[in-house]
């Protein structure tokens, strides 16, 4: 067997073990020859990197993500845009169509709101005359189902402002580095579509207190938190870019997130009280087909804490079993029917008492 052929196979044998260590994603700089080029990291270090031979040749040319082996800098592997996932896991609306009024209650969480999002991006002057300087976001804490991503989408639809929605959970990338990477893109996109509304929902992913570990992985979701902090303070509070976060559980994120001059405004959403429950079940009632023997109010007066998203899942359900036995009209027996059922779906998934 010829030597390149020895070398070829034994490189070949070698992928597997490649598979389950920690690749560092690169940039193909520059192609020295058949075996090597120069690659920089998404910390903008340029190396000097040996190609394995089975990588395709083909597809290797300068601007191209390559897969990078450590702790010798070698490419195994080329990203193609379904695998670089920056677009793919940033959903990008333009105007959103909820508006305030699809929003029952939350009277005060909407001013708060107003203040720090709302006026910043479409009276920036106003700021400037009182000489203050507005907001740079806000955070939006609560149980879950409590209207905090439907409050984030009608705030960019009342400023005609581009909403980009990414979960926490999406920050967290299977190679070393993209996480900051995708944390610097996702900044990026909102400047070019600017003005923009950041929404991060379930910030608690990346954004929990920081503590010594030997994880690679924690240490990674550690790093991702501070690229986070870094575009915080990296951008103007005047510019046409607003940040809002969620989350269920804001006594685990890390002080130095929540501090003024980051997150400002931190807004409780708690349960809907009576009030709150009445105007929801009217939004969502109030284009439905009702038979003359419901009675909303007994609905709304019932002892079991309903949050705004179970209201939504009651209305809807109630529908569907109006459908199903082909009726075009939904009578009261369906919606108790619907409060059962969306209970004990809510039981068998998040335990009494415990927030997710």
């Amino acid at each position: 067997m010829a030597p390149r052929q020895e070398r070829e196979k034994g490189e070949t044998s070698q992928i597997d073990i490649f598979r389950p260590l920690p690749l560092t994603v690169g940039t193909l700089e520059e192609i020295i020859d058949e075996d090597h080029a120069i690659v920089s990291t998404t910390h903008g270090q340029e190396m000097y990197a040996y190609i394995y031979s089975f990588v395709n040749k083909d597809l290797l040319e300068p601007g191209v993500k390559v897969l990078l082996s450590s702790p010798r800098t070698c490419i195994v592997g080329v990203m193609d845009d379904e695998v670089d996932g920056a677009v793919n896991v940033m959903k990008v609306d333009k105007t959103p169509l909820e508006t305030y009024a699809d929003i029952g209650g939350l009277n005060k969480q909407i001013q708060e709101v107003k203040e720090s999002v709302e006026l910043p991006l479409t009276h920036p002057e106003l700021y400037e005359d009182m000489g203050i300087t507005p907001p740079k976001g806000c955070i939006f804490y609560g149980p879950p189902g409590t209207g905090k991503t439907l409050l984030a989408k009608a705030v960019a639809a009342e400023t005609s402002a581009t909403f980009l929605r990414m979960v926490g959970s999406e920050l967290i990338q299977k190679y070393l580095g993209e996480g900051p990477k995708l944390v610097r893109e996702l900044f990026k996109v909102a400047d070019e579509h600017s003005p923009s509304i950041v929404f991060i929902d379930e910030i608690d992913a990346v954004g929990t207190k920081r503590y010594d570990s030997n994880s690679g992985a924690e240490r990674e979701i550690q790093r991702t938190m501070l690229e986070l902090l870094n575009q915080l303070d990296g951008f103007d509070s005047r510019s046409e870019v607003k940040v809002i976060m969620a989350t269920n559980r804001i006594e685990s994120l890390d002080p130095a997130l929540l501090r003024p001059g980051r997150m400002d405004r931190k807004i409780l959403f708690p349960p809907p009280d009576l009030k709150t429950k009445r105007r929801i079940f009217q939004i969502h009632t109030s284009k439905m087909a009702l038979s003359d023997d419901v009675n909303v109010e007994e609905l709304v007066t019932a002892k079991e804490e309903l949050s705004g998203a179970d209201v939504k899942a009651i209305c809807t359900e109630a529908g569907l079993l109006a459908l199903r036995e082909r009726r075009m009209k939904v009578c009261q027996q369906d919606f108790i029917k619907a409060k059962e059922t969306a209970l004990y779906r809510k039981k068998s998934i998040v335990p009494q008492g415990l927030f997710i």
